[in-house]
């Protein structure tokens, strides 16, 4: 979601929260936002300021070494999440995720390997992958 400061052509001003900038450009363009104060549907992004965090958070990090640790831990979690909704399709991976995106395979979540130009390969097709990072108990 993304909160959008905006402004109708009679100067008033509003916010707006879309899905996506693609949602709101997509909205824009088709004259499908509109001033709740007077209708006016000719609508442009305002200047907004940025929120800004003053002051140290109570959950920063104390050091580097605590920072490192909470990124492995959410690294970790991240992994098993993965690992639990995904089937390992291993080093068929390329071609299971060809034959899912073309509709001749079932439709589901999968896991596996691929070669760097695998991967080059898949996403110039436009098939959407992701690499799962690795932490350190995956380089032993």
């Amino acid at each position: 979601m993304i909160k959008y400061a905006l402004k109708c052509a009679n100067g008033h001003e509003f916010d707006s929260w879309f899905p996506s900038a693609a949602s709101y450009d997509a909205q824009a363009a088709q004259d499908q936002i509109a001033c709740p104060i007077c209708g006016s549907s000719v609508v442009g992004k305002a200047i907004m300021a940025p929120a800004v965090k003053h002051g140290e958070s109570i959950d920063a990090p104390a050091d580097a070494a605590e920072l490192r640790a909470r990124q492995i831990a959410g690294l970790r979690a991240l992994r098993q999440y993965v690992m639990g909704v995904t089937e390992d399709v291993g080093a068929r991976f390329p071609e299971e995720a060809r034959r899912i995106a073309e509709g001749s395979g079932e439709e589901r979540a999968i896991r596996g390997e691929a070669t760097l130009e695998e991967a080059k390969a898949l996403h110039e097709e436009g098939i959407a992958i992701l690499p799962l990072p690795l932490v350190p108990e995956d380089l032993n």
